[in-house]
């Protein structure tokens, strides 16, 4: 606090305690509610119940097929879906996500999750698997437990 004091000549001991509290009061005001409200990343998809879930192509008609999840996790890479991939956030709300996705050697994706309830989400996602495009759209419902 000596050296501070000196380096400012015109600043009191006083003075710089008002600065302090005036500092950590701004930060408090302006950085305490973000703070506050931070959540674990992607925390809607850990509210989608595991299990077996339906997936149903909202552009091919009839097309569904059924896959075993154990967390909604798993929805971001429904076309990577046993790949090492690198992924980065692009949007976290309460009832959305869209997360964008890099498999070295094996494409990319990015997929947003809308959510509807702890059984059923809307799905979108695009990219490249296996060096050929993908667009995909599909309501994923939860119809019961994973079967061995």
């Amino acid at each position: 606090m000596d050296r501070l004091l000196r380096t400012f000549p015109g600043l009191s001991p006083r003075r710089l305690s008002r600065l302090a509290v005036a500092g950590l009061f701004a930060l408090l005001v302006f950085a305490g509610p973000t703070l506050a409200a931070q959540r674990p990343s992607l925390a809607m998809l850990d509210m989608l119940q595991p299990g077996q879930w339906e997936v149903r192509d909202r552009d091919l008609a009839g097309g569904r097929s059924r896959i075993c999840i154990e967390s909604g996790r798993r929805l971001i890479q429904i076309r990577h879906m046993r790949e090492a991939c690198r992924s980065f956030t692009v949007q976290d709300t309460a009832d959305a996500v869209t997360v964008h996705y890099t498999c070295p050697g094996n494409g990319y994706g990015q997929t947003s999750v809308r959510y509807e309830s702890a059984q059923l989400v809307q799905l979108e996602t695009q990219g490249i698997a296996q060096g050929l495009p993908f667009n995909f759209r599909a309501e994923v419902r939860r119809v019961g437990t994973c079967t061995s």
